[in-house]
């Protein structure tokens, strides 16, 4: 098959390969781009905190307002810690094609290489950077620790702190870890097949998405669904969340290309228009269909096309980004409105139909729109333009990390039902978890 062909002939270019060149020369720490990178990596830590903390706090109801404020503060401390016992070995050890070894266990080896410039792999398939490894693990630190933050906006409100602290620590380590190996290590499958994922689009969205989605239905619904008032507290705070988080996407996207260059100009660029153009597609198809534009439309649309346009914003120009903003923000408004009332499950504050949804659009049009130099490597000088083919790699990823996710994390959360329980009582529940969990008020 031409798609084999292809994929084996050559790497494709991924967050990972984004401005760095197989270089022959021996590669020096380059200050610019470490200056870069290290501002992309405050700007995505403050995607979760503050941003998405406030994002979903401001979207519950009061009771329940610090609780989920906690759940993103301490998402960020314990996969921090997990990251750097096991995380990032396990996603960019060198390993096979699957998962990644335990040679950097406890960050091994940075103690003789924290001033040298960073190669990832090894042989002829080895990726040279411009950055220390230091810059470029904690990079990825802050992807792995928002993405199962955004997961708990499908259980908000009923799950137990404990149970979603021990599903933290299996999660991160069992389920995305290996999915990062996979896309963004030169040793994975994906990787190695051509699928084209340049910020987290199957390794983030699709996989806090569909974990989200497993998660809301295994848990169950909310108590009072549909009978009680669960108008969200205080929507000033969902948008200050909303607008920190469209600020540090330019960290996620921007950031991903690993250098400060061109690509991480036009990433930056098209991030910003497929965010607007979101933003106006859902406020409109909210408008036309409900007689009012809500600002909880106009903000859950900018995080939609921010979600598309993640795997391809290293790969596209500004009018195919125009595109994915528009159809994201159209899926979107579909997803967190029609699809989950038709299907019946319970995504408190739309994780699956915002970040998977979206996320599967981003990732499919990705192969459509791939444009062939922004996505040129020296092993593919020409790079891939879109075309079936490409969409039909795309479509595999997709499926592939969803099945996966959606399979290990059911196991993950039978297993941590075992041991210490998922949900509160239907008493906490009624009560509060600011109250019952934690024993604070907000006031």
């Amino acid at each position: 098959m031409r798609i084999l062909a292809r994929g084996a002939a050559a790497l494709l270019p991924t967050l990972l390969l984004a401005v760095p060149a197989f270089a022959q020369e021996e590669a020096k720490v380059d200050a610019g781009d470490t200056a870069w990178m290290l501002t992309s990596t405050a700007l995505v830590l403050m995607m979760t905190i503050p941003g998405l903390a406030l994002f979903y706090a401001g979207m519950v109801r009061k009771k329940n307002v610090l609780a989920t404020m906690m759940q993103s503060f301490f998402i960020t401390a314990t996969a921090t810690v997990v990251w750097m016992v096991a995380g990032y070995s396990l996603a960019f050890g060198e390993g096979g094609a699957y998962i990644g070894d335990l040679s950097k266990l406890f960050l091994s080896g940075l103690a003789e290489n924290w001033d040298k410039p960073f190669t990832l792999g090894s042989g002829d398939g080895a990726v040279a950077f411009t950055i220390p490894e230091t810059v470029f693990l904690m990079f990825q630190m802050t992807f792995a620790i928002i993405t199962p933050a955004l997961a708990t906006g499908a259980v908000a409100d009923r799950m137990k702190f404990s149970a979603l602290v021990l599903f933290t620590i299996l999660w991160s380590l069992l389920i995305y870890s290996p999915v990062a190996h996979w896309v963004w290590h030169p040793n994975g499958w994906l990787f190695a097949l051509g699928a084209l994922d340049f910020a987290g689009g199957t390794v983030v969205h699709i996989n806090a998405g569909i974990a989200g989605l497993v998660a809301a239905i295994v848990l169950g619904k909310r108590h009072g669904l549909g009978t009680e008032n669960m108008s969200p507290f205080n929507l000033g705070l969902a948008v200050i969340g909303a607008s920190l988080l469209w600020v540090g996407w330019f960290g996620f996207n921007a950031g991903s290309a690993g250098a400060a260059g061109g690509r991480a100009g036009m990433a930056m660029l098209v991030t910003q228009i497929a965010a607007g153009a979101a933003a106006m597609a859902w406020v409109f198809a909210e408008w036309m269909t409900k007689g009012k534009p809500s600002v909880l439309g106009a903000i859950s649309g900018a995080v939609a096309g921010l979600v598309a346009i993640t795997p391809a914003a290293g790969f596209v120009l500004p009018v195919p980004a125009l595109i994915i903003g528009v159809v994201a923000g159209l899926a979107g408004f579909w997803g967190a409105t029609a699809l989950k009332h038709w299907c019946g499950y319970d995504d408190s504050l739309d994780a699956f139909g915002v970040h998977g949804v979206c996320g599967i659009v981003g990732a499919l049009l990705t192969g459509v729109f791939a444009y062939g130099p922004l996505s040129a490597t020296p092993a593919l000088p020409d790079g891939t333009a879109g075309s079936f083919d490409q969409f039909l790699l795309q479509v595999y990823a997709v499926v592939a990390t969803a099945v996966f996710t959606a399979i290990g994390t059911f196991i993950i959360l039978k297993v941590v039902d075992l041991i210490v329980g998922l949900r509160v009582t239907e008493e906490e529940e009624r009560e509060g978890l600011d109250v019952s969990l934690h024993g604070e008020r907000i006031g």
